[in-house]
């Protein structure tokens, strides 16, 4: 995995600072040409990773990727799923059968055909199988390298102690995908035990991770012990605290942690993903060389 992920959450009015701020970035990207533009932004401050969830709109994002090779060559996207609101508004909007039709892939009523008798038959890894196949439609031709399981699944499937249907979902993600399995959690430290405990080996995991210990389970301390005696391949995200933390102590702090592999982010502007940027390289480089204290761009 590359070590900066560009994430998607300002796309969508996700803000976790303010509600006004999220109507401002609603009003701001109401059109896929604005994405874009900051997706380019990214791309040319070195960020060639989008990890991203299953909304409706990322469709207009691969679609305008594969129109364009040259310019996105070696670009990826990570796709987390799923994302629920999609199917809730579809079947408002098309029926259940209008909403199947818009979104199982291949043949209708074959894939119909299967999702029906395992319903039946209480098959729950088919059922799974065939909203996997369901939201990696429009994916189709883009480099989807790791595929992530949004953190409303996976800490549910934890607290039923479902640990069969995650080992379920990283297997299918690999045979059928050829690609690595990602879970994101709020909270890690169960989440890797379970799945090493399983037989995952060196699971990919997302979780928030930062210094205000915000959307952490159990805990700073705990998550940080995870982090020192577990193998497994940590994605940080929320690394700002919901706007809790200062873009440079909240950098300096996540790359001051060991088994980090990747860090993701978001932001609306080039300037926010210029600084980030460049402070998520500054203290990788004083880690490199055993800086002990922090010295500031």
């Amino acid at each position: 995995m590359d070590r900066i992920l560009f994430g998607d959450n300002q796309f969508f009015a996700v803000n976790h600072i303010s509600d006004e701020k999220s109507r401002a970035q609603a009003i701001k990207f109401k059109t896929d040409q604005a994405i874009m533009k900051v997706l380019d932004d990214a791309l040319d401050c070195g960020v060639s990773t989008f990890m991203c969830t299953t909304h409706d709109r990322i469709a207009g994002v691969c679609q305008a990727v594969l129109a364009d090779p040259a310019r996105y060559e070696g670009f990826k996207i990570y796709p987390c799923m799923p994302y629920a609101h999609k199917y809730a508004n579809a079947v408002t909007e098309l029926g259940v059968a209008g909403a199947l039709k818009q979104y199982v892939p291949g043949n209708f009523f074959g894939s119909l055909f299967k999702g029906g008798m395992a319903y039946i038959s209480k098959d729950y890894e088919s059922i799974m199988e065939l909203m996997i196949d369901a939201e990696m439609k429009m994916f189709k031709g883009i480099d989807t390298p790791v595929i992530f399981l949004q953190n409303v699944i996976t800490d549910l499937l934890i607290g039923l102690r479902a640990t069969e249907i995650l080992v379920a979902f990283h297997t299918y993600i690999r045979k059928k995908y050829d690609a690595e399995a990602g879970f994101i959690t709020m909270n890690m430290p169960r989440l890797v035990q379970l799945l090493t405990e399983a037989g995952v080996s060196n699971p990919i995991v997302c979780a928030s991770i930062n210094k205000a210990g915000f959307r952490m389970s159990g805990g700073r301390e705990v998550y940080e012990e995870t982090l020192r005696s577990k193998k497994f391949r940590a994605i940080a995200m929320q690394v700002l605290g919901g706007g809790a933390i200062p873009p440079k102590e909240a950098i300096e702090y996540v790359c001051g942690l060991p088994n980090i592999e990747s860090i993701l982010f978001g932001a609306s502007s080039r300037g926010n993903i210029e600084n980030t940027v460049s402070y998520i390289h500054h203290y990788d480089k004083l880690k490199a060389h055993g800086a002990d204290r922090p010295v500031y761009v």
